[in-house]
């Protein structure tokens, strides 16, 4: 199974610091989600880690390989990364786009083999969407284009997948779609998943291990109980809160503590 880490890791943009000396390993066939207030770095570390950006000092490591070191294509059949909010020509058709997750294993000489339509048949199956796949993309309701996203990455067939806020301006409904299919995933094939999420609850719900990131650095990590604290929330969000058990999963759940108190208002004189 492949090993993923981090090791004094630097990264930014053009000349602005985002992340600086940070070192993390992330758990062989787990869930890992990276939590934090906007602007803290997951999204930044995401991409370090997927080699769509280069450090600046330090590497992630592949392996035991630095991952700029190692050939693009070879990369590619080991990770596969959805980034936040993609977008695909109009008029692509749902199989036409899981294709595409087959073009790391394409050789000039032999461009498409059974098992090239071996893997996107089963990750249509997968993700539940074979009757979508002669459909295009654009009329498929939110959840089941985000299901046609993820079936590409599986097509790569990769041991390693990073999302990127994969719930993002999906209802509540879709958004436990994609996050309970995430989930079978990684149960069935105990690929390593790495998630970007803003939600805290789904992120205590869904992570096997934690990562709450505060201004580029790692702040806490471990299991969900060890960092849905109140004193955690609280320096990493600047929000009063209250951990209880979720009553279905037993999972932290986070209450927020509003300063705003409703008994404080008086309406008798309205």
């Amino acid at each position: 199974m492949k090993q993923i880490s981090a090791r004094k890791l630097s990264l930014g943009y053009q000349n602005i610091d985002i992340i600086n000396n940070l070192n993390l390993d992330i758990p062989q066939g787990k869930i890992t989600i990276l939590i934090g207030a906007n602007g803290c770095g997951k999204s930044t570390l995401l991409k370090g880690i997927g080699r769509i950006l280069k450090p600046r000092q330090g590497a992630v490591y592949l392996d035991g390989k630095a991952i700029h070191q190692q050939k693009s294509v070879t990369v590619a059949q080991s990770l596969g990364i959805l980034p936040q909010n993609p977008t695909a020509p109009e008029g692509l058709t749902v199989k036409d786009l899981v294709i595409q997750g087959r073009y790391p294993h394409q050789k000039w000489w032999q461009q498409w083999t059974l098992e090239d339509e071996a893997q996107v048949n089963k990750a249509l199956a997968m993700t539940g969407i074979q009757e979508f796949s002669h459909r295009e993309l654009d009329t498929l309701s939110g959840g089941q284009r985000q299901r046609a996203w993820i079936a590409m990455t599986l097509a790569q067939n990769t041991e390693i997948l990073l999302l990127d806020e994969p719930t993002t301006f999906l209802d509540l409904a879709h958004q436990i779609e994609v996050l309970d299919l995430l989930k079978e995933l990684n149960h069935k094939l105990e690929r390593t998943i790495i998630i970007v999420l803003h939600e805290l609850n789904q992120a205590a719900r869904y992570a096997d291990y934690l990562v709450a990131m505060k201004e580029g650095y790692i702040y806490a990590k471990g299991k969900p109980e060890e960092v849905m604290t109140s004193e955690i929330i609280k320096e990493v969000f600047g929000l009063e809160s209250h951990i209880i058990s979720d009553p279905i999963t037993n999972t932290p759940l986070c209450i927020p503590i509003s300063g705003y108190l409703p008994t404080q208002i008086n309406l008798s004189s309205a």
